[in-house]
């Protein structure tokens, strides 16, 4: 996992901005406090490949120094968003305060969740809705299908956008040199035999997915899954989001996936692209 940086030179404390005579502002202090932003580096650090973390562990995810790192632990499990068992720190459900506050408060995931239902009873698979963040495709609505196991990351998981279907639309809609500065700056890794890890191989993915309208990512993830994705843009023709299914290779093939699934989510994109 990539480490999160955490801000430095960060005022503890607010400061005031520096007027003349006149009443004009000369300089401003930069506000912020530099403890908040370590521990939510910290909690940024977990993920679907970092469940549990030691002191050591998220000093070095989060770019801090072990008593840095050992305070926002213990300040997180004080207030109970972790859990410590006297050497790994996990975290406990109230950490889905932070991330339904978003989810809460924005209009796209609320709007979406209907239509993502429709196509999954429509399908038989679970449907998501991604929007991109720091280099990461983000799940922030999803209709599951209902089966004994389950496909695909859960709400709020993320995906690695050079080797996902989700993030190779996502990242369509950028300016290629903005696209080609990400890939430059992530250690882009093998994460199956079939994963497309090395920036010209990404690059024509992400080119042939603009060109497309949709991009598949074939047991590039992981062996025995793939995954089909087409972008959902806003009123000024921008890629805002992208509406993904994810099925088990073996029960469906990637001819069925263009041929049945890929009408079914265009039209669900549509319908979203016409409600926001």
């Amino acid at each position: 996992m990539t480490p999160i940086k955490s801000p430095v030179n960060t005022e503890e404390r607010a400061m005031s901005p520096i007027e003349d005579e006149s009443g004009t502002i000369k300089s401003h202090a930069k506000e912020g406090m530099g403890g908040l932003a370590k521990g939510l580096a910290i909690i940024e650090a977990f993920g679907p490949n970092t469940t549990r973390m030691t002191v050591s562990d998220a000093a070095n995810l989060a770019d801090l120094s072990r008593p840095a790192a050992r305070r926002c632990l213990l300040t997180l499990v004080e207030h109970g968003y972790l859990a410590h068992d006297g050497k790994f720190f996990t975290p406990l459900p109230r950490m889905l305060r932070l991330g339904s506050a978003y989810l809460s408060t924005s209009s796209l995931p609320q709007i979406a969740q209907p239509l993502l239902a429709s196509t999954r009873d429509k399908l038989q698979e679970s449907v998501s809705l991604a929007v991109l963040d720091e280099g990461y495709a983000v799940f922030i609505a999803r209709a599951e299908a209902v089966r004994i196991v389950s496909t695909g990351v859960k709400l709020g998981g993320r995906l690695p956008a050079y080797c996902s279907a989700t993030g190779r639309v996502l990242l369509a809609g950028l300016p290629e040199e903005q696209v080609r500065a990400h890939l430059e700056s992530v250690p882009m890794k093998r994460l199956t035999d079939r994963t497309v890890a090395n920036l010209d191989g990404v690059l024509k993915a992400i080119r042939r997915a603009a060109e497309d309208g949709y991009a598949i990512s074939d047991e590039e993830i992981e062996i025995g899954m793939s995954a089909m994705a087409v972008p959902v843009k806003n009123s000024a023709g921008q890629i805002e989001a992208a509406v993904s299914v994810s099925v088990y290779s073996g029960r469906v093939n990637i001819e069925t996936l263009r041929e049945t699934f890929l009408p079914a989510l265009r039209e669900t994109a549509a319908r979203l692209q016409r409600s926001l």
